[in-house]
């Protein structure tokens, strides 16, 4: 669901990962069109925009395809899409980040924020990526800002963004003390990261029902 640059990764590389493009859904071809003419889906992997999402989710749900959802943007609307999913009995995995890298990045930062949050140490958060990106701060930001908040960490948080040229994505933790300073750094060289992550995550989601992240499948406690 949707065939930007994400999308047309996925579709190369969904081979490498055993799986096969059943379809294409985008604008000018609507996801119920593009499913008549699918036959039998196992899941649907949408990486469309943040105001499509809960259309999308809606549609598919309707459908009873399980839904890998990569867009960043519509968390507003998580509540109402987390009730859409129980009372359809799909499984959703949603995450901001398929890089199983990041993912444990994350629970780096969340280590460290647990440590550092009885200590006089402040903290920020800065992300770099394209100029093309449109959410700022990233959603990986917020996922990271989240995570040190859920580890206790609740000193302010200086979040910071740049968007230019052709960033994949970069993200820096920093901790920063009286007497010394620490940096955690996760950076992206290329894109198709993204999108193995996603298709791995299609095939664990194959058959479940609920709703998971990034780090069900990777079974980081």
């Amino acid at each position: 669901v949707g065939h930007g640059r994400m999308g047309q990764l996925v579709e190369k590389l969904a081979p490498e990962h055993g799986s096969e493009v059943a379809a294409i859904a985008e604008v000018h071809t609507p996801i119920p069109v593009a499913l008549d003419a699918a036959g039998p889906v196992d899941v649907a992997i949408e990486f469309s925009l943040a105001e499509a999402v809960p259309k999308n989710l809606a549609a598919l749900a309707a459908r009873h395809v399980n839904v890998v959802i990569g867009t960043t943007g519509w968390q507003e609307h998580e509540t109402a899409l987390r009730s859409l999913v129980e009372r359809s009995g799909i499984g959703v995995l949603a995450s901001a980040n398929f890089s199983i890298g990041m993912n444990i990045f994350r629970h780096l930062v969340e280590q460290a924020s647990r440590t550092f949050m009885t200590t006089d140490v402040g903290a920020w958060i800065h992300e770099a990526h394209h100029a093309a990106k449109m959410d700022a701060p990233s959603g990986t930001a917020r996922l990271l800002f989240d995570a040190m908040r859920l580890a206790g960490y609740s000193r302010s948080i200086d979040v910071s963004s740049t968007r230019a040229g052709h960033i994949p994505g970069t993200h820096v933790v920093g901790f920063d003390g009286a007497s010394e300073t620490v940096t955690l750094t996760h950076a992206v060289r290329d894109r198709a990261v993204f999108a193995h992550g996603a298709l791995e995550a299609a095939k664990w989601l194959q058959g479940k029902r609920g709703w998971f992240s990034m780090r069900d499948m990777i079974n980081i406690s």
